[in-house]
């Protein structure tokens, strides 16, 4: 892989011989442009001493000469009038060598006083003389060295700038680098709590620096879910395990076929809640891992609702509950529809295991601008605040609930789902939001589709529907 001094020396000597190029083609064409008004001049001159002057006339040329010498307008000019041997006849200048015909340039070197550097004209006067019209091209004794010591000055300038830029940006770029390997070094030596710096002014670095240390967040959250998790399987995992050991155990010492087979039973029985666990486990482990994202589809999550109240009411029943169905909209949106319904059914099957009979639990659909609501509220004891983080924890049963069965997996895997669909999961005290008594709220929030796919129907008035009330 080209490395980072391999590509700034490339781009170093490709900007400086562009800017050397540049340069020179500017100062070129700047001369060139000089020399063409310089040779207009020269021309317009030369035939404004020729015009009704009859050809071949030396003396009338001398004269036509010596008053253009004269005028302020065109005193800067020199001429030199040959005769067809290329011998000196007159004029404001001498030169010291043959000029060709047409248009040549002229220096110090060709020995006219005064001339640093200009261009000549040579052309027919008649007769075979030979009207040699010079003028300069530097207004002042130097101007060329000057121009080309500005040109040197204002590109090479250009040329630092850039230089000093490029070492500058080349340092931040290399700092930032040394800090993400450094952190990344720690990261692998253990020490996961190492973030990068985030500059106070922002950009593009602060910008990189907070997402790379919400990777490491969302990674440090991993291991301590992996460490959690491996601490909690192991302490909720050894009770039973000691129970169905000391079960097959009674099953050898039974002193009955039929005691046996019951310690069996029982031991099978212990078997499967075990199994239960680890599946739960993994359906949550498969749903953080983000695959069932390519199965997402649009779906009414309004009729998702009322199928989920369908299904719990016989059980709302059973355990003489109040089930009520509340929604204000109906509403589509993308998800995987099997693991929103999993989520519902997990809430609505909590409200009713840890509410008293005769407790009222209410499945209610809401929206605002941006996000879909879902809220499964209950009257029953409710879950203290200090005790919510441990119920949204995998196996973080409370302590009321221990001796009923279960494994403390049904609100971590309606997290999960919640946050697979880009949404959240909170616990609120009903009694606070809800006006009741006393009671748990638990709110499943999911992001609106965008607006080019979303379907919305508005319902006119608020609908109740499934109420289910026991005698």
């Amino acid at each position: 892989m080209t490395s980072l001094r391999s590509l700034l020396l490339a781009f170093l000597a490709l900007f400086a011989a562009a800017t050397v190029l540049t340069g020179y083609a500017t100062f070129s064409a700047s001369h060139a442009a000089i020399s063409r008004l310089v040779d207009a001049r020269i021309d317009l001159v030369a035939d404004a001493v020729l015009t009704d002057v009859a050809s071949g006339d030396a003396r009338a040329i001398l004269a036509r000469i010596d008053r253009f010498s004269g005028r302020r307008d065109t005193g800067d000019i020199g001429f030199e009038l040959e005769d067809a041997r290329g011998r000196r006849l007159g004029g404001n200048v001498v030169l010291a060598r043959a000029v060709a015909p047409g248009f040549s340039s002229v220096s110090s070197r060709d020995g006219i006083a005064g001339l640093t550097a200009g261009r000549a004209q040579s052309r027919d006067a008649g007769s075979g003389l030979r009207l040699i019209t010079i003028a300069e091209t530097e207004p002042v004794d130097g101007y060329a060295f000057v121009r080309a010591r500005n040109y040197v000055i204002g590109f090479g300038a250009i040329l630092l700038i850039v230089l000093a830029g490029t070492a500058t940006f080349t340092l931040i770029v290399r700092r930032r680098i040394d800090e993400v390997r450094s952190t990344a070094a720690a990261i692998i030596d253990g020490d996961l709590r190492h973030r990068l710096s985030v500059p106070a002014h922002g950009g593009a670095f602060a910008a990189q620096a907070e997402t790379f240390n919400r990777m490491l967040d969302r990674i440090a959250a991993l291991m301590d879910g992996i460490r959690q998790i491996s601490n909690e399987v192991a302490h909720d995992l050894r009770a039973p395990l000691a129970r169905l050991h000391g079960r097959l155990a009674l099953a050898i010492d039974a002193d009955t076929p039929e005691a046996a087979r019951r310690e069996v039973e029982q031991a099978l029985a212990q078997c499967v809640d075990m199994q239960a666990t680890f599946s739960a486990i993994l359906r949550i482990a498969e749903i953080e891992g983000g695959n069932r994202r390519a199965g997402f589809m649009p779906f009414d999550l309004t009729g998702l609702v009322d199928e989920i109240a369908d299904t719990m009411r016989d059980a709302a029943h059973d355990r003489h509950h109040h089930l009520l169905v509340a929604s204000a909209h109906a509403v589509e949106i993308t998800g995987d529809r099997a693991l929103i319904a999993q989520a519902l059914l997990n809430l609505v099957e909590n409200a009713l295991d840890h509410t008293p009979p005769g407790s009222t639990v209410t499945i209610a659909l809401d929206r605002d601008d941006a996000h879909v609501i879902l809220r499964v509220t209950d009257n029953g004891p409710g879950i203290a605040a200090a005790d919510r983080a441990q119920a949204l924890r995998r196996f973080g049963r409370l302590d009321p609930s221990r001796h009923r069965p279960g494994h403390g997996l049904g609100l971590p895997l309606v997290d999960a789902i919640a946050q697979l669909h880009g949404g959240s999961l909170t616990l609120d005290d009903a009694a606070a939001r809800a006006g009741a008594v006393s009671g748990l709220i638990a709110t499943i929030s999911l992001p609106m589709r965008t607006p080019e796919d979303q379907k919305l129907t508005l319902a006119s008035t608020p609908i109740v529907r499934g109420v289910l009330k026991l005698p």
